[in-house]
């Protein structure tokens, strides 16, 4: 079995002879930031990291997407951070994509790899460095964790997608399966970040339309993906930018198999006070 992909390499420049005609949309319900629009010109620097540059590609946004940030982020040989999170009620989720990163999570050292995952909870004690000889690139999940009456804050964690096996969708034979690395049934969780691969011909077949944002960042493959009203093709590397209620659906194109990191708001209740009358 080969080894999975995890996006292709991002940043440069295009040539001044390139057409500037690409893929790019922001629509009210959903955003489509292609591969190609991830150069070197709209990269952030960040308070409290440095030799890192980060593409920011979701931030809560009124009447958007409001529930997380991501980011890309690229931690040039010898960088890092020792004081990586400005907020204390925030909690993440780190999923390396290229190069074996460091990360010291309650006074523990972690190698990492590409595939491996962390979950650090709201007043994680946490730093990473890069010590390797190549950049470290990752994907930082961030969200204000939405404390719930009688659910104590989950626990820090650190893994690799190799060690989750995938769960198939019932009645496709595996043509659609998810890596799963928080359990469904955990209440303490308010997010979910987790893996979705689709074999070649597979489908997601009808609408989805529900209450979850997402942020949906193809690792691998290439898909044709409904999005509201449009069929938009998209391809590794690409981020796609999902409000609440948009509808979605998606056809695997093959010839391998089209993979990405989903992230999903959960087991919450709406949220009623901004809209509540006063009295």
């Amino acid at each position: 079995m080969n080894a999975p992909l995890y996006n292709p390499t991002c940043g440069g420049l295009p040539a001044q002879t390139t057409l500037m005609t690409g893929r790019a949309v922001f629509t009210e319900a959903y955003a489509v930031i292609p591969r190609g629009v991830m150069s070197d010109i709209v990269t952030s620097f960040l308070p409290g990291w440095d030799g890192t540059r980060a593409w920011v590609l979701a931030r809560p946004l009124s009447g958007f997407s409001e529930t997380f940030a991501q980011y890309l982020m690229e931690v040039a040989p010898g960088g890092g951070s020792d004081a990586p999170e400005p907020d204390e009620g925030a909690e993440g989720v780190l999923f390396v994509v290229e190069g074996t990163p460091s990360l010291t999570l309650d006074g523990r050292a972690h190698a990492l790899r590409p595939g491996g995952y962390a979950y650090l909870p709201p007043g994680a004690a946490w730093s990473l460095r890069n010590a390797g000889a190549e950049p470290a690139r990752f994907h930082w999940v961030r969200k204000a964790y939405e404390r719930a009456p009688g659910l104590a804050v989950p626990e820090a964690f650190v893994t690799h997608e190799s060690e989750v096996a995938p769960r198939a969708m019932p009645g496709t034979d595996g043509a659609w399966a998810t890596t799963r690395f928080v359990a469904p049934e955990d209440l303490r969780h308010d997010m979910h970040v987790n893996i979705v691969t689709m074999q070649p011909g597979g489908t997601i077949p009808f609408e989805e339309t529900h209450v979850m944002e997402h942020g949906l960042f193809v690792l691998e493959g290439k898909a044709v993906y409904r999005l509201n009203r449009d069929w938009v093709e998209v391809e590794a590397g690409d981020f796609m930018w999902l409000r609440a209620f948009c509808p979605q659906a998606c056809y695997a194109g093959g010839p391998g198999p089209f993979r990405y990191l989903l992230y999903k708001d959960v087991n919450r209740h709406a949220p009623l006070a901004p809209f509540r009358s006063a009295r």
